[in-house]
């Protein structure tokens, strides 16, 4: 959980996120251990990226590289809202388009959403990177949608 704590108290993503001040840990053990794990009971799901490394041909338990959310979850209108934190080291490296693709698979094919959204502050240029390249379609500006910049919702339709 000491990864949780640090990443949760990221200053630098508050802007990006729905978190604005610090969380204790108290704060997160509640969270924890007030969550199913089960996004229809919950209305979110948090998963936290690993990387699995093998040893000997055995896989074994890898690097805790960030985390990503499902939240905002409408089973009625078959959506969801997508939020991935990648710790500060790991950025750049792949591990975001990789994360994207397991979460769109599982997503539209497991939970049958029709739709997946993310919505992205404009100056955050890497994020909105990595959606475009993964084929989300970005809306118009939302001016002034939060204290800090105007952002854009980047959709993406199942098939």
């Amino acid at each position: 959980m000491p990864f949780l704590y640090q990443w949760e108290n990221d200053a630098s993503a508050w802007a990006d996120g729905a978190n604005h001040n610090p969380l204790s840990q108290h704060d997160l053990r509640e969270y924890i251990a007030s969550s199913t794990g089960d996004i229809y009971k919950d209305g979110q799901l948090r998963l936290i990226i690993c990387r699995n490394d093998s040893i000997n041909d055995q896989m074994v338990n890898g690097t805790t590289l960030g985390c990503v959310d499902l939240f905002d979850f409408d089973p009625r209108n078959r959506r969801a809202a997508i939020g991935m934190y990648i710790a500060p080291e790991y950025r750049g490296t792949g591990v975001g388009q990789e994360v994207l693709k397991q979460l769109e698979d599982y997503a539209f094919g497991f939970l049958r959403l029709r739709v997946l959204y993310a919505v992205i502050a404009t100056k955050n240029t890497a994020c909105t990177t990595l959606f475009r390249h993964a084929g989300y379609t970005g809306s118009s500006p939302l001016e002034a949608w939060t204290m800090e910049d105007d952002a854009v919702v980047w959709l993406k339709h199942q098939s």
